[in-house]
Protein backbone atom coordinates (compact mmCIF):
# COMPACT_ATOMS: atom_id res chain seq x y z
CA UNK A 1 0.00 0.00 0.00
CA UNK A 2 3.31 2.33 -0.11
CA UNK A 3 1.87 2.83 3.65
CA UNK A 4 2.89 2.12 7.03
CA UNK A 5 0.87 2.60 10.17
CA UNK A 6 2.44 2.02 14.07
CA UNK A 7 1.18 2.84 17.33
CA UNK A 8 4.11 3.98 19.99
CA UNK A 9 4.15 5.06 23.39
CA UNK A 10 0.26 6.63 22.86
CA UNK A 11 1.45 8.26 19.14
CA UNK A 12 -0.26 6.80 15.55
CA UNK A 13 2.95 7.20 13.06
CA UNK A 14 1.76 7.20 9.91
CA UNK A 15 4.15 7.03 6.98
CA UNK A 16 3.95 7.99 2.99
CA UNK A 17 6.27 5.33 1.87
CA UNK A 18 6.72 5.24 -1.83
CA UNK A 19 10.21 6.87 -1.80
CA UNK A 20 11.14 5.69 -4.86
CA UNK A 21 8.53 8.41 -6.53
CA UNK A 22 8.73 11.08 -4.15
CA UNK A 23 5.72 9.93 -2.62
CA UNK A 24 3.09 11.03 -5.21
CA UNK A 25 -0.42 9.83 -4.11
CA UNK A 26 -1.80 6.69 -5.89
CA UNK A 27 -5.97 5.58 -5.08
CA UNK A 28 -4.75 2.80 -3.20
CA UNK A 29 -2.56 5.09 -0.93
CA UNK A 30 -5.41 7.72 -1.36
CA UNK A 31 -7.58 4.85 0.77
CA UNK A 32 -4.97 4.01 2.80
CA UNK A 33 -4.43 7.02 4.08
CA UNK A 34 -7.97 7.90 4.62
CA UNK A 35 -8.85 4.45 6.78
CA UNK A 36 -5.56 5.33 8.57
CA UNK A 37 -6.59 8.65 9.72
CA UNK A 38 -9.77 7.52 10.57
CA UNK A 39 -8.44 4.43 13.04
CA UNK A 40 -5.83 6.56 14.82
CA UNK A 41 -8.86 8.99 15.40
CA UNK A 42 -11.12 6.29 16.75
CA UNK A 43 -8.27 3.99 18.92
CA UNK A 44 -8.65 5.21 22.62
CA UNK A 45 -4.63 4.79 23.25
CA UNK A 46 -4.16 6.91 20.85
CA UNK A 47 -3.44 10.23 21.99
CA UNK A 48 -1.59 12.21 19.11
CA UNK A 49 -0.52 11.49 15.72
CA UNK A 50 2.70 12.27 13.43
CA UNK A 51 2.40 11.96 9.69
CA UNK A 52 5.63 11.78 8.02
CA UNK A 53 7.19 10.63 5.11
CA UNK A 54 9.50 7.91 3.73
CA UNK A 55 12.99 9.69 1.47
CA UNK A 56 14.14 12.84 0.41
CA UNK A 57 10.45 14.47 -0.25
CA UNK A 58 7.19 14.78 1.52
CA UNK A 59 4.84 14.03 -1.49
CA UNK A 60 5.17 15.30 -4.59
CA UNK A 61 1.35 15.73 -5.33
CA UNK A 62 -0.30 12.87 -6.94
CA UNK A 63 0.35 10.11 -9.08
CA UNK A 64 1.16 11.81 -12.53
CA UNK A 65 0.64 8.63 -14.65
CA UNK A 66 -3.05 9.23 -14.45
CA UNK A 67 -3.44 12.66 -15.52
CA UNK A 68 -5.15 13.14 -18.67
CA UNK A 69 -6.81 9.96 -18.53
CA UNK A 70 -9.90 10.92 -16.44
CA UNK A 71 -13.65 10.53 -17.78
CA UNK A 72 -16.25 12.74 -15.44
CA UNK A 73 -16.82 9.59 -13.36
CA UNK A 74 -13.53 8.60 -13.03
CA UNK A 75 -12.26 11.94 -12.00
CA UNK A 76 -14.50 13.01 -9.27
CA UNK A 77 -14.05 9.54 -7.60
CA UNK A 78 -10.46 10.21 -7.07
CA UNK A 79 -11.40 13.41 -5.82
CA UNK A 80 -13.81 11.81 -3.36
CA UNK A 81 -11.11 9.78 -2.45
CA UNK A 82 -8.61 12.56 -1.91
CA UNK A 83 -11.68 14.32 0.28
CA UNK A 84 -12.25 11.20 2.61
CA UNK A 85 -8.95 11.83 3.65
CA UNK A 86 -8.19 15.09 3.89
CA UNK A 87 -11.35 15.01 5.99
CA UNK A 88 -10.55 12.20 7.92
CA UNK A 89 -7.25 13.94 8.93
CA UNK A 90 -8.74 17.09 9.93
CA UNK A 91 -10.84 15.90 11.66
CA UNK A 92 -9.08 13.23 14.33
CA UNK A 93 -9.61 15.24 17.80
CA UNK A 94 -6.11 14.43 18.93
CA UNK A 95 -3.10 17.03 18.08
CA UNK A 96 -1.48 16.21 14.94
CA UNK A 97 1.93 16.84 13.75
CA UNK A 98 3.23 16.74 9.94
CA UNK A 99 7.25 16.48 9.36
CA UNK A 100 7.90 17.56 6.00
CA UNK A 101 11.00 17.70 4.10
CA UNK A 102 11.76 18.04 -0.15
CA UNK A 103 8.80 18.40 -2.53
CA UNK A 104 5.53 19.30 -0.60
CA UNK A 105 3.35 20.02 -3.21
CA UNK A 106 -0.44 19.22 -4.33
CA UNK A 107 -2.37 17.15 -2.49
CA UNK A 108 0.97 16.78 -0.33
CA UNK A 109 0.21 20.50 1.17
CA UNK A 110 -3.16 20.14 1.39
CA UNK A 111 -2.50 17.39 3.79
CA UNK A 112 0.37 19.13 5.62
CA UNK A 113 -1.94 21.79 6.08
CA UNK A 114 -4.33 19.71 7.29
CA UNK A 115 -2.43 19.22 10.62
CA UNK A 116 -2.15 21.08 13.62
CA UNK A 117 1.65 21.69 13.91
CA UNK A 118 3.88 21.62 10.50
CA UNK A 119 8.08 21.39 11.27
CA UNK A 120 10.09 21.43 8.00
CA UNK A 121 13.44 20.69 6.83
CA UNK A 122 15.72 23.67 5.42
CA UNK A 123 15.25 21.27 2.49
CA UNK A 124 11.44 21.76 2.38
CA UNK A 125 9.75 23.43 -0.46
CA UNK A 126 6.08 24.07 -1.04
CA UNK A 127 3.96 24.58 -3.78
CA UNK A 128 0.12 24.60 -5.22
CA UNK A 129 0.92 23.04 -8.45
CA UNK A 130 -2.35 22.59 -9.68
CA UNK A 131 -1.73 26.02 -12.12
CA UNK A 132 0.79 23.99 -14.30
CA UNK A 133 -1.52 21.54 -15.18
CA UNK A 134 -4.95 23.63 -15.81
CA UNK A 135 -6.62 22.08 -12.10
CA UNK A 136 -8.11 24.24 -9.47
CA UNK A 137 -6.67 23.17 -6.08
CA UNK A 138 -7.70 20.32 -4.19
CA UNK A 139 -7.74 18.62 -0.81
CA UNK A 140 -9.48 21.57 1.04
CA UNK A 141 -5.49 23.59 -0.10
CA UNK A 142 -7.91 26.99 -1.19
CA UNK A 143 -9.88 26.39 3.10
CA UNK A 144 -6.60 25.86 4.55
CA UNK A 145 -4.72 28.60 2.97
CA UNK A 146 -7.37 31.25 3.49
CA UNK A 147 -7.33 30.09 6.97
CA UNK A 148 -3.61 30.96 7.17
CA UNK A 149 -3.00 33.66 4.92
CA UNK A 150 -6.17 35.39 4.45
CA UNK A 151 -7.63 35.98 0.79
CA UNK A 152 -5.08 37.93 -1.24
CA UNK A 153 -1.71 35.74 -0.03
CA UNK A 154 -4.03 32.67 -0.10
CA UNK A 155 -4.72 34.09 -3.80
CA UNK A 156 -1.11 34.65 -5.26
CA UNK A 157 -0.03 31.17 -4.28
CA UNK A 158 -2.46 29.35 -5.72
CA UNK A 159 -3.04 31.59 -8.79
CA UNK A 160 1.44 32.33 -9.26
CA UNK A 161 2.23 28.46 -8.83
CA UNK A 162 5.17 29.19 -7.37
CA UNK A 163 7.21 27.28 -4.79
CA UNK A 164 8.30 28.76 -1.62
CA UNK A 165 11.36 27.96 0.47
CA UNK A 166 10.73 26.42 4.48
CA UNK A 167 12.00 30.23 6.00
CA UNK A 168 8.99 31.64 3.60
CA UNK A 169 6.34 29.19 4.79
CA UNK A 170 6.99 30.02 8.37
CA UNK A 171 7.60 34.08 8.12
CA UNK A 172 4.11 33.35 6.38
CA UNK A 173 2.84 31.29 9.79
CA UNK A 174 2.43 27.98 7.26
CA UNK A 175 4.64 26.09 9.23
CA UNK A 176 5.57 26.52 13.15
CA UNK A 177 9.64 25.45 13.40
CA UNK A 178 11.91 24.81 10.37
CA UNK A 179 14.88 22.77 11.70
CA UNK A 180 18.17 21.32 9.60
CA UNK A 181 17.28 18.27 7.51
CA UNK A 182 19.51 15.88 9.77
CA UNK A 183 17.35 16.89 12.81
CA UNK A 184 13.79 16.47 11.18
CA UNK A 185 12.76 13.15 12.55
CA UNK A 186 13.96 13.66 16.30
CA UNK A 187 12.30 17.17 16.23
CA UNK A 188 9.10 15.99 15.08
CA UNK A 189 9.07 13.19 17.60
CA UNK A 190 9.87 15.01 20.53
CA UNK A 191 7.28 17.41 19.53
CA UNK A 192 4.24 14.87 18.77
CA UNK A 193 5.48 12.86 22.21
CA UNK A 194 5.15 15.96 24.11
CA UNK A 195 1.92 16.55 23.07
CA UNK A 196 1.00 12.84 23.67
CA UNK A 197 2.18 13.50 27.06
CA UNK A 198 -0.19 16.61 27.80
CA UNK A 199 -3.88 17.42 28.33
CA UNK A 200 -5.40 15.75 25.31
CA UNK A 201 -9.17 15.90 25.74
CA UNK A 202 -8.54 19.69 26.13
CA UNK A 203 -6.25 20.01 23.61
CA UNK A 204 -8.94 17.98 21.31
CA UNK A 205 -11.42 20.26 22.45
CA UNK A 206 -9.45 23.66 21.46
CA UNK A 207 -8.67 22.30 18.42
CA UNK A 208 -13.19 22.41 17.81
CA UNK A 209 -13.06 25.56 19.16
CA UNK A 210 -10.39 26.94 16.64
CA UNK A 211 -12.36 25.02 13.60
CA UNK A 212 -15.56 27.42 14.36
CA UNK A 213 -13.70 29.94 13.81
CA UNK A 214 -13.97 29.99 10.00
CA UNK A 215 -16.91 30.25 7.54
CA UNK A 216 -17.93 28.90 5.39
CA UNK A 217 -16.85 25.51 6.55
CA UNK A 218 -14.63 22.49 5.28
CA UNK A 219 -17.81 20.54 3.92
CA UNK A 220 -18.93 23.64 2.04
CA UNK A 221 -15.63 24.19 0.34
CA UNK A 222 -15.06 20.41 -0.55
CA UNK A 223 -18.23 20.01 -1.95
CA UNK A 224 -17.77 23.83 -4.32
CA UNK A 225 -14.21 21.78 -5.20
CA UNK A 226 -15.88 18.55 -6.38
CA UNK A 227 -17.64 20.39 -8.43
CA UNK A 228 -14.94 22.93 -9.61
CA UNK A 229 -12.98 19.91 -10.04
CA UNK A 230 -14.75 18.08 -12.17
CA UNK A 231 -15.59 21.03 -14.91
CA UNK A 232 -11.50 21.34 -14.81
CA UNK A 233 -10.49 17.69 -15.61
CA UNK A 234 -11.87 17.94 -18.97
CA UNK A 235 -10.69 21.15 -20.23
CA UNK A 236 -8.08 21.96 -23.13
CA UNK A 237 -5.90 23.70 -20.73
CA UNK A 238 -5.86 20.19 -18.43
CA UNK A 239 -5.04 18.36 -21.14
CA UNK A 240 -2.46 20.76 -22.94
CA UNK A 241 -0.98 21.10 -18.95
CA UNK A 242 -0.87 17.18 -19.08
CA UNK A 243 1.17 17.14 -22.34
CA UNK A 244 3.51 20.01 -21.52
CA UNK A 245 4.15 18.26 -18.33
CA UNK A 246 5.27 15.00 -19.62
CA UNK A 247 7.44 16.91 -23.03
CA UNK A 248 9.15 18.80 -20.12
CA UNK A 249 7.84 22.07 -21.23
CA UNK A 250 6.04 25.01 -20.72
CA UNK A 251 2.24 24.61 -21.29
CA UNK A 252 0.33 27.16 -23.76
CA UNK A 253 -3.11 27.66 -22.40
CA UNK A 254 -5.74 29.29 -23.90
CA UNK A 255 -8.01 29.80 -21.54
CA UNK A 256 -10.58 26.46 -22.38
Amino acid sequence: MNTRFVVEDAVARITLDRPEKMNALTVEMREALGTAFEAAGRDPTVRAVLLDAAGPAFCASGDVGRMGDFTPESGRALLKLAQRMVRNLANIEKPVVCAVRGAVAGIGWSMALACDLVIASESARFSQVFRHVGLVPDGGAVYFLTQHLGVQRAKELVYSGRRIDAQEALALGLVSQVVPDGELEEAAWAQVQSLANGPTFALGVAKKMFKLMYQPDLEALLDAEAWAQGLALLTEDHKEGVRAFFEKRKPKFQGR
